[in-house]
């Protein structure tokens, strides 16, 4: 497997690399202090105005069927508020896509670097793959059920849209590893189980028992992939760090540079 914490390597990014130039650098900067010593405050004065003039993230589109609307009028009766948990339910829909494509890119990071004692398998990496399509099948099913559009892309399916588009830039990144793609997938899997308890909790306290029955199914299998994830990460991390360090043989032999 590449790796590229273990070994020195020609970064340059810290000043410390050139302290000549650092020094002078610094020197212009007291040189030429700012115009104005100011804080956050007048950015945060703008923000402000722009957060009261956005008409927020969206909208839980209206029931695509009739027996959506008829569901609808009786969660109204019953003083619950149906469209928030449509749109937790897409915002999980999102989610489980994103894992499923997630999952794809570990795949092909597995076939190019391989893994190590206690790190994934194919077979473990295609289990979690299958296991994040099943969700997301079930999650549509369930949305479709309630009458719902599992296609619409609801407020909370947007913020969990932006919140992670992060984890698919380094799965997609050829220069990181099996190891470091692993960070991702954990960061991932955190916020799958807190997000199905979530979700559990919800549909117990509307009254969707049957649902709420299939979604702790899920959160089990998710359990399980947090697991393996922060099990192979740990052991990739330890192989690293000992791989890093030099035998009792090699101290020996070792001899003093002139």
């Amino acid at each position: 497997m590449k790796t590229t914490t273990s070994d020195m390597g020609r970064n340059r990014t810290g000043v410390a690399t050139s302290p000549i130039d650092s020094a002078d650098i610094t020197q212009e900067a007291q040189k030429h202090p700012p115009s104005h010593l100011g804080d956050s405050s007048l950015i945060g004065k703008v923000r402000q105005i722009y957060a009261r003039e956005s008409e927020g993230l969206g909208s839980v589109p209206p029931p695509a069927s009739l027996k959506g609307v008829a569901k609808t009028a009786m969660d109204a009766i019953k003083g619950a508020k149906p469209t928030v948990f449509i749109d937790k339910l897409a915002a999980r829909l999102a989610f489980e896509r994103s894992g499923t494509r997630l999952y794809e890119a570990a795949l092909v990071k597995f076939d190019v670097y391989g893994g190590w004692e206690g790190g994934p398998t194919r077979e473990g990496l295609e289990k979690i793959y299958n296991d994040e399509l099943s969700h997301f099948l079930m999650l549509t099913d369930a949305l479709k059920t309630l009458g719902a559009d599992p296609t619409a892309m609801t407020p909370s399916a947007d913020v969990t849209a932006v919140v992670s588009q992060g984890l698919p830039l380094l799965m997609l990144d050829p220069r990181a590893n099996m190891r470091q793609s692993l960070e991702a997938l954990l960061v991932a899997e955190l916020t799958d189980n807190a997000c199905w308890e979530l979700l559990i909790e919800l549909a117990r306290g509307l009254g969707h028992d049957t649902l709420a029955d299939r979604f702790q199914l899920a959160l089990d299998s998710e359990v399980q992939h947090l697991q393996w994830v922060r099990g192979w990460l740990a052991a990739g991390v330890s192989d690293e760090a000992r791989a890093a360090m030099p035998t009792a043989e090699g101290r020996a032999g070792a001899q003093p540079r002139v």
